[in-house]
């Protein structure tokens, strides 16, 4: 199996090129688009992509990745991520994928078990204030335990 990065600088040709070059066979669930645009660009990106996919007749597995996509930098210096934009993508992914007769089968998230703010907002509506209070990733923040449940629920209410 092979995954590749889809980003906001791939143009639908050069994609159905490069899945051309690495599934030449166009053999079912080898190769895994994971598309990482972030919650305000993916309605402008996400469809042009996947019709010309499905146009060129390419089999492929759909992923979203909304954690890339929507970092930023806190007015505290701290490199966060919101959860309602992590939402945001999520869904809207799935409907996207809906409208256009395709399937999201998969989705990337970045997260602990433990009680940690590194993402603001959530159950527990951290602030950005809340991020220095137990902020312990040494890469890319992470989802803490309740804010993980809750978009566990949301997927699986989009999934009916």
């Amino acid at each position: 199996p092979i995954g590749l990065k889809v980003g906001n600088s791939m143009e639908p040709e050069e994609l159905v090129e490069l899945i051309g070059m690495l599934n030449p066979a166009n053999e079912r669930g080898r190769l895994t688009l994971i598309h990482r645009f972030g919650a305000e660009k993916i309605r402008e990106r996400l469809p042009r992509l996947v019709e010309a996919v499905r146009e060129a007749g390419h089999h492929v597995l759909w992923s979203c990745d909304p954690m890339h996509g929507n970092t930023q930098t806190a007015r505290n210096g701290i490199k966060t991520r919101s959860f309602d934009e992590i939402m945001s993508e999520i869904i809207t992914a799935f409907r996207i994928h809906k409208d256009l007769g395709s399937r999201l089968s998969g989705i990337h998230l970045e997260l602990t078990g433990e009680d940690v703010t590194e993402c603001t907002g959530g159950p527990g509506n951290l602030t950005e204030a809340d991020l220095a209070r137990d902020y312990r990733s040494q890469v890319d923040p992470r989802l803490n335990y309740e804010q993980a449940m809750e978009i566990a629920f949301l997927i699986a209410e989009q999934m009916k």
